[in-house]
């Protein structure tokens, strides 16, 4: 039973790291240009801070993926993990969700704060943006799923089931 725990912990954080770091590298190979009434204009991920913010947490949870993943499992640094992934879950689901928001005022406007929305000009750029925060998305679930995982082998312990 603990080679299957191990496994499926092993199989969801390497789902995890491919996740953050498809969601790294589409955001930060989004770029789109234009040509609006003879003036062009570039969309690019890092002309917005929201967009610069989900594409860094998701880098600092690729690394943490990373390092976790090569962590032996007969170390005391596991119940630390659990904090970690608590924190990394939270910064990743804070960072979708402010991405989400500036994504869907590209989509659509916000004709109360005369918006236009962008996407009818950079489709690539867009396209790509939707592609990053599904896999932030993805990304998040995983995380959220190995935080319950974990927190069921810790009260599992604490219960001392005889």
């Amino acid at each position: 039973m603990t080679k299957a725990k191990k496994f499926l912990t092993f199989l969801l954080r390497l789902l995890a790291l491919a996740a953050t770091i498809s969601a790294t590298i589409v955001m930060v190979t989004s770029h789109d240009s234009a040509k609006v009434l003879n003036m062009s204009f570039q969309a690019k991920y890092n002309n917005s801070p929201t967009f610069k913010y989900f594409m860094i947490i998701n880098a600092i949870a690729s690394g943490y993926g990373l390092i976790v993943l090569f962590l032996p499992s007969k170390t005391s640094l596991w119940r630390f993990v659990l904090v970690l992934d608590l924190v990394i879950s939270s910064l990743l689901i804070s960072s979708i969700s402010a991405a989400l928001a500036i994504g869907n005022v590209g989509k659509n406007g916000n004709s109360h704060a005369g918006w236009l929305p962008i996407c009818g000009q950079v489709p690539k750029f867009c396209d790509h943006v939707t592609g990053a925060l599904i896999a932030g998305f993805v990304a998040s679930v995983i995380y959220f799923l190995l935080l319950l995982y974990s927190l069921h082998g810790v009260v599992n312990l604490l219960t001392l089931k005889p």
